[in-house]
């Protein structure tokens, strides 16, 4: 072969190696997004167990190892005898309850830790193989970073709850989930930007319309935390009616009038079903407007698998509050807004199209 057709295959033979790369590191982000979902679940599992208090300090390398002994584990009991939780709610509670609330926590603080290393070593060896894109690097680097900051922001929660509280801050619970929440996003919009999209990009206001529902999602799941973290979902449990009213009495009743919307159970939950209403009313506008304006595309079609998602989500819900919080109900709940999130996420970045790739860039250049 001349020189020639060599140097006429290497754009060829640089372009295929970056397509393996990108399966590879895409696939990385996959297995990522798997055990983040499985922190999730394990997360709102802790919190509905009441679990989240049993380990009252923090220990990010020692904590690995779970009490051993009978000694261990009634040292581990005295030390969570001493929080309000304990002394208020909890009084009496014999070690084998004890283990049982333990468990939850320790599981999913263990999750965090072994997402840390699933992002950390194999991060290095492909930036050390030189396997990473330039303009993956940043991307990537910035996600390893906040997920370490939310190791932090978990303790800040736990803290809020050992002192002076039966229960952790609702600030603090929705800031931690918040935070997850950005961090799974972003990482299914990395992996999804590195998926080749036969479709290409689809029109601006589809692409707006899907990136103002990954928004709404985001916020009805902080709204969430706060009805988590002030029990609002154990009152009002009827439903479409609210005590009995459209428009319940007793929504401002706490001054100032902007605290009932973080304090006021009554409040909390009314602002999480209207943005349920919200939502629900948004992506059937999405799914419409798409396959009117890309009948039967794969843009279209993910439309309106997001609308579906999102009615069952509703109705997920409603069920959990007619429930009382049931625990199967309600965690099933929270793990779906954790799958909507994800596929409005990957909906969003695939109506965008695919990152350039650097061969493409640079042939351009």
């Amino acid at each position: 072969m001349t020189d020639q057709a060599l140097t006429a295959l290497e754009p060829v033979s640089a372009r295929n190696r970056e397509m393996r790369n990108r399966a590879m590191v895409r696939w990385w982000l996959y297995a990522v997004i798997l055990v983040l979902f499985a922190l999730f679940v394990v997360g709102g599992a802790t919190r509905l167990t009441g679990s989240g208090l049993s380990i009252t300090e923090w220990k990010p390398i020692h904590g690995v190892i779970p009490p051993m002994n009978e000694a261990e584990w009634q040292e581990e009991l005295e030390k969570y005898r001493q929080i309000p939780q304990y002394q208020e709610l909890n009084k009496g509670m014999s070690l084998d309850e004890f283990k049982v609330i333990f468990w939850w926590e320790w599981a999913h603080r263990l999750l965090a830790r072994g997402v840390g290393l699933l992002v950390a070593v194999p991060l290095a060896f492909f930036w050390v193989t030189g396997r990473l894109e330039r303009q993956l690097k940043p991307k990537l680097v910035g996600l390893f970073l906040l997920g370490g900051f939310q190791g932090f922001i978990g303790w800040w929660m736990v803290s809020s709850g050992l002192t002076e509280r039966l229960f952790v801050s609702q600030y603090r619970l929705a800031i931690h989930l918040l935070l997850a929440c950005i961090i799974f996003t972003a990482t299914m919009l990395v992996a999804r930007g590195l998926a080749p999209h036969s479709a290409g990009p689809a029109a601006r206001s589809t692409q707006r319309w899907a990136g103002w529902i990954v928004l709404l999602v985001l916020v009805q799941i902080w709204l969430g935390a706060l009805v988590a973290g002030l029990h609002a979902g154990l009152t009002y449990n009827t439903w479409p009616l609210m005590d009995g009213q459209v428009w319940p009495d007793g929504l401002l009743v706490m001054a100032p009038a902007w605290v009932n919307f973080f304090e006021n159970p009554l409040t909390v939950q009314f602002v999480h079903r209207l943005g349920a209403y919200l939502l629900f009313v948004v992506s059937l506008w999405h799914a419409i407007a798409t396959w009117r304006a890309e009948p039967g595309s794969t843009h279209a079609r993910r439309a309106v698998l997001l609308f579906g998602l999102m009615v069952t989500q509703v109705a997920m819900g409603i069920l959990a509050l007619l429930t009382f919080v049931h625990l199967h109900v309600a965690l099933t709940h929270h793990a779906l807004a954790i799958i909507v999130l994800g596929f409005a996420a990957a909906h969003w970045r695939a109506t965008r199209g695919s990152y350039p790739m650097e061969t493409e860039i640079a042939v351009r250049t």
